[in-house]
């Protein structure tokens, strides 16, 4: 029997219009984007719905926004029938891996991103932090090059998003970024391209955001999770409340396991994987991690039909 594991976006993939078709023809889905409204109290699905961009990129608004979508198109699934083994998301993919596998419900899995969001942004003062992906370079020479930078000059860089081979995001200070990217070219790496981010998100400078967080997640219900999540900081099976805390708080500081947590999933049996959301990020960086797994993308109705009926065909 074939084991599945569905895959939720983090950052990034958000996109005006995103999930208006589900939430036009299915119910439940349409209800996931009204409690959302509900919980925050913001037309967070008007937004979603019809921008502007700018503002939907925002952090705190697109981190919940996020959440609701990639949610909406996993209950289509879950009420066709279709259920994973595993879930695991990048970043905040994580929280909607955790809603999905019942570690939370999600009223309190978009309140807490939400949250997540602004004391994010306010972590760090505007452009003081920075991030940058590294391309063509190895994993352990770029930890070096990070920590040597930070020890010697007292500007903070470090690893992270560990996405696929040859493809690293490095964190921290505007200065200590761009010395890493200027080191990294002279020591042989392909590219070094800065990100259009807001904050030096998954590096130390994010630990004053993470104190704020606790905060919020000890407000919550945490139970055990129905099904196992692949956590981001250790890249291995996750179910119990306590761990499911420790792990969240230690992701907003330390770096994305992705590829570490791809490959744990196909040691895990896992051979086809669903990600559920906006975008296909998730898919081309698994597809580099190993190309023969079989990757379904669920970001509209088109796709989530087509998804049902392959993976319906494959278990018959």
């Amino acid at each position: 029997m074939r084991k599945i594991a569905f895959v939720f976006p983090g950052q990034g993939s958000q996109t005006v219009g995103m999930g208006q078709d589900i939430y036009q023809e299915n119910e439940r889905a349409q209800q996931t984007f009204q409690t959302a409204d509900q919980k925050l109290d913001v037309a967070l699905s008007n937004l979603i719905f019809h921008g502007p961009q700018e503002e939907l990129t925002i952090t705190y608004n697109a981190q919940p926004a996020l959440l609701t979508t990639s949610y909406a198109f996993f209950t289509a699934l879950t009420e066709a029938g279709i259920t994973p083994d595993y879930t695991a998301g990048h970043s905040l993919g994580e929280y909607t891996a955790l809603a999905a596998a019942g570690a939370m419900s999600f009223e309190d899995a978009v309140y807490t991103v939400r949250k997540r969001g602004e004391f994010m942004e306010q972590a760090v003062p505007n452009k003081q932090g920075s991030m940058a992906a590294i391309l063509g370079m190895d994993r352990e020479l770029l930890a070096d090059i990070t920590a040597d930078i930070t020890e010697t000059t007292g500007e903070t860089v470090q690893l992270a998003n560990i996405n696929c081979p040859g493809q690293i995001v490095i964190s921290g200070t505007r200065k200590g970024v761009e010395t890493a990217m200027v080191q990294v070219k002279e020591k042989g790496a392909k590219r070094a391209l800065p990100l259009d981010v807001s904050g030096p998100f998954h590096s130390a400078l994010m630990k004053p955001a993470a104190e704020q967080l606790n905060e919020v997640l000890n407000k919550i219900s945490i139970v055990q999770a129905d099904i196992p999540v692949i956590s981001n900081v250790t890249a291995e099976p996750i179910t119990e409340p306590a761990d499911i805390q420790e792990k969240l708080i230690e992701q907003l500081y330390s770096p994305v396991l992705w590829e570490d947590s791809v490959k744990k999933l196909l040691d895990l049996g896992v051979d086809t994987f669903v990600e559920v959301g906006p975008g296909k990020v998730l898919g081309g960086l698994i597809k580099k991690i190993d190309r023969s797994v079989n990757i379904y993308s669920v970001s509209s109705l088109e796709t989530l039909a087509k998804t049902i009926e392959a993976l319906k065909e494959e278990r018959a």
